[in-house]
């Protein structure tokens, strides 16, 4: 692998450490089911249209994709490819495929499925909010301008080997090749269920659907023919939908699920970490997030930057990480801390109510005005809302709430007309990804902004697209420096537009069952976002 086109985070090597297995291989056995309970039902498994905290591990214990991670780790791996190599000039990269794998009805795998797969989520028909991540591809404005749906850049070699060009170098391609959105779907299922594969998807990952009940219920079985040795552990894995986060916790603690997918309710997260006897079924993990409010710069009154200067001034960050019992700290710009590019000399936008209504006044509207705040139904996202809506009530703004299910909040954000303010949490951001392209693209960068996207602010600055492409054309290692300092500079041209309010970095816990193994570093694993299921085992198994 050539490191070169590597960006990692210092955490890394701590999460590949702590993969180390606790028990030997012999003590591990093949067999077992787990139970892991969700608040909401999941909204689609289809990998080009997919693209929440929920259904993220799901999809990709589904389906394959050219390169991934090592487990728990935000280290690169050969995924599909069995080899790659890149050009000098880093714009062409030749990936051979494993032979013998096969997609879970059956049929080999093949490049042409990758080929498919690339022009398919580049497609606008799709209206994949990925799409983004493929624009260094050859020809891809040529697709996403609706003028053919063929990719230019890639290339079929043989069934075996596939060519993918790019139209400039690009340090983050072969991450993009890892994301869900790159997952390798075949042709005859998506055409048979057309808007449906996403209730019936077909990949050759390590476990298959077998059941989808819509309100209650999906359950995975094991691919019986996976191509990697050993995976998955286990035979089955149920997901229980429409299930309360307390009443999971406490469904937990009688030994009736292993996994809280919401993880641990807020209201009672002291006194479930405080009590010993959970102390080695309670895992935390660092993550590379940010939680924040967006703003709908293409409707007023957030079209008037005093506007969007005076929100970032008015909340009360501290109280929200309170409120959340400490498991996070205020953020002042949309990098998290722990990724390259974060810049620590920003002190950001101070908490000044009286200088925000100086603000509102000076844009003409020191009456205040009425607006919508949309927030994810799942507690903490509510009490935090109600604090935001409580700050902005000061400075005279009346943000009335939406609190709707999370498949409902990220379709309203994306809708150009629907959502003037949105609370980020409990649906975004964390990182695709460990590189600040990725805090950037998909969510400020104009290939965002688009019906579907997750761009919810709806900003779109030409200007910074163009030294956000220039950011990502820097391959050399030599040119790491000037690369980071160049994102610090988008990353604070964006707070000088004062596209979003930062909130807060959160940090991630998660409780599982005692009868569940695997390194801590799975259960919180920084990609296959929030566990990565093929690496869990059952302990009873005999």
């Amino acid at each position: 692998m050539k490191s070169r086109f590597l960006t990692g985070v210092a955490a890394a090597a701590l999460l590949t450490a702590a993969f180390a297995l606790p028990a030997a291989a012999d003590d591990i056995k093949q067999g077992g089911s787990m139970i892991v309970t969700y608040k909401d039902d999941v909204s689609t498994l289809d990998p080009a249209i997919g693209y929440d905290w929920q259904n993220w591990s799901m999809i990709k214990s589904l389906f394959d994709g050219l390169m991934d991670y090592e487990p728990g780790t935000t280290n690169l791996m050969k995924d599909l490819a069995e080899d790659y190599t890149i050009s000098d000039d880093g714009q062409t990269f030749t990936f051979t495929l494993r032979k013998g794998v096969t997609f879970h009805n059956g049929r080999e795998l093949t490049a042409e499925d990758v080929k498919y797969s690339l022009e398919r989520v580049s497609n606008p028909k799709t209206q994949s909010p990925g799409a983004g991540f493929f624009g260094s591809i050859k020809g891809f404005d040529a697709v996403a301008s609706g003028d053919t749906e063929t990719l230019e850049g890639v290339t079929v070699v043989d069934p075996y080997t596939v060519k993918i060009e790019l139209s400039r170098p690009d340090a983050t391609f072969l991450h993009v090749m890892a994301i869900n959105f790159s997952s390798i779907v075949p042709k005859e299922e998506v055409e048979k269920w057309g808007d449906d594969f996403g209730k019936h998807p077909v990949g050759s990952g390590a476990f298959s659907l077998e059941e989808w009940t819509l309100g209650q219920r999906l359950v995975f079985k094991r691919n019986e023919s996976y191509w990697r040795d050993g995976l998955p552990k286990l035979d089955e894995i149920t997901f229980e939908v429409g299930q309360e986060p307390v009443v999971a916790l406490l469904r937990l603690q009688r030994g009736e699920v292993d996994i809280p997918g919401d993880g641990i309710p807020p209201a009672k997260f002291l006194e479930v970490t405080k009590d010993p006897q959970y102390k080695d079924l309670i895992i935390e993990g660092g993550q590379l997030q940010t939680g924040y409010v967006t703003m709908n710069v293409k409707r007023p009154p957030f079209d008037k930057l005093e506007v969007r200067k005076a929100v970032n001034m008015a909340i009360n960050k501290d109280r929200i990480v309170r409120i959340i019992n400490g498991r996070a700290v205020p953020a002042n710009q949309p990098l998290p801390p722990s990724m390259p590019g974060y810049d620590k000399d920003y002190q950001g936008y101070p908490f000044d109510p009286e200088a925000a209504k100086a603000l509102l006044t000076e844009a003409g509207l020191g009456d205040g005005f009425e607006t919508e705040l949309y927030v994810y139904n799942t507690d903490p996202n509510p009490r935090i809302a109600q604090s935001i809506q409580a700050d902005l009530a000061n400075i005279g703004i009346k943000a009335e709430l939406k609190t709707l299910a999370q498949a409902n909040v990220i379709a309203a954000g994306g809708e150009p007309d629907q959502a003037p303010m949105i609370w980020s949490g409990g649906m975004a951001w964390i990182a695709d990804f460990p590189d600040p392209s990725n805090f950037y693209g998909p969510i400020l960068g104009c290939s965002g902004a688009v019906k579907g996207g997750w761009n919810w602010s709806w900003y779109c600055n030409e200007e910074l697209d163009k030294l956000a492409t220039e950011a990502d054309s820097m391959t050399d290692p030599a040119m790491k420096a000037e690369r980071e300092e160049l994102w610090r500079k988008i990353f604070i041209s964006v707070m000088d537009d004062a596209a979003w309010a930062p909130i807060f970095n959160e940090q991630r816990f998660t409780m599982r069952s005692e009868r569940l193994g695997g390194p801590d570093a799975i259960f919180v694993d920084p990609v296959h976002i929030p566990v990565n299921y093929d690496y869990v085992w059952a302990k009873d198994v005999q």
